[in-house]
């Protein structure tokens, strides 16, 4: 709320995800130094200072912070070993108290576990890192795991993606709590993007399907991925797995959890993906190469899948290294500097 102070208490614990801390800590104090009104505070389970996961050791300001009045918010970071987390009652215990004073409470990726574990998501939509999302689902049954979202807000309880995410989260709240030009400034001071383009799609492993148990899908599976551009119509596949259309169809939906329609696609994307990456064509030769046959087809499947067209992916992927030029003249913000 603009005019008044705001409290943000971070949660830490050992272990912790170092950047889950930092990045959220330091888009808050940033932003002070635009016109916002942030106290920020670090607490732990035993009011001791906590060794991170990448083994630097952070202090805290104590055990738990007594919220003064005005708004606030708790941010819960995570633990890539969450099942350690979780199994800390006295960080359970912790995050429940401060969730229950609390205006907003806030995970960063792994953080949604121990939110889960507080009873803090029962019936909510929740996001963490996508390579973890599978295991939150299927250890907190009650809630609604959704992989993609770089962050979701589900009343009063935010949760955020993997790691970086924790920036992108902390920037949307600073928008909201101080407005539009604040959350700006932030962005400009610490070169990232304002909102991040596109999901974590963008982001995830290779082409992630569940194993087929029979072996003609397998099959089937083997015949797509060695030729991506090759014609597989419903027929070919069926022909090529000894199967009928129609027991073809139900079999993919049962063993492999889509139609045989969309594995196709999903393949000739990570084809398209890896060609992106490594390669330098043209993005319609791309598109000849991975079985899309116009580089309208492959930019429409790519923005409806991964968020961002084929060009942008490339650039955001292909290397770290800048292209000829853009150390001389290019700068995030758009301008040029005598």
């Amino acid at each position: 709320m603009p005019g008044r102070k705001h409290t943000i208490t971070v949660v830490a614990f050992e272990g912790v995800q170092l950047l889950d801390v930092t990045g959220p800590v330091e888009v808050f104090t940033t932003a002070n130094q635009y016109g916002a009104d942030y106290d920020v505070r670090i607490v732990s389970p035993t009011g001791l200072g906590v060794r991170t996961s990448s083994g630097v050791t952070i202090g805290v300001d104590g055990m738990q912070a007594g919220f003064p009045p005005g708004p606030n918010t708790v941010v819960v970071p995570g633990r890539k070993d969450w099942r350690s987390a979780v199994a800390d009652t006295t960080l359970i215990d912790l995050v429940h108290r401060l969730a229950e004073g609390a205006d907003r409470v806030v995970s960063v990726c792994a953080g949604a576990f121990v939110l889960a574990e507080a009873g803090l998501l029962n019936g909510r939509r929740v996001a963490t890192h996508w390579e973890m999302a599978p295991q939150l689902a299927a250890a907190y049954a009650d809630t609604r795991v959704e992989d993609n979202p770089i962050f979701i807000q589900d009343g009063h309880v935010i949760t955020s993606a993997g790691v970086t995410a924790g920036i992108d989260l902390a920037l949307h709240l600073v928008e909201r709590d101080w407005g539009a030009d604040v959350a700006r400034g932030v962005a400009r001071e610490l070169v990232v993007f304002m909102a991040r383009p596109g999901g974590q799609a963008q982001f995830s492993a290779r082409l992630v399907t569940r194993e087929p148990r029979h072996a003609a899908i397998r099959r089937v599976l083997d015949h797509v991925a060695a030729d991506p551009a090759g014609e597989h119509t419903l027929d070919s596949l069926a022909c090529a797995g000894g199967l009928s259309r129609r027991h073809l169809a139900r079999l993919f939906r049962t063993e492999v959890g889509m139609t045989p329609g969309q594995y196709v696609e999903s393949v000739r994307t990570e084809a398209a993906r890896a060609l992106l990456e490594g390669g330098s064509g043209s993005v319609e030769e791309v598109a000849q190469q991975a079985g899309f046959g116009s580089s309208e087809s492959l930019r429409r499947v790519f923005q409806h899948t991964l968020g961002v067209s084929p060009s942008a992916y490339r650039a955001r992927f292909r290397s770290t290294v800048p292209e000829p030029g853009e150390l001389s003249g290019a700068h995030p913000v758009g301008r040029t500097f005598p």
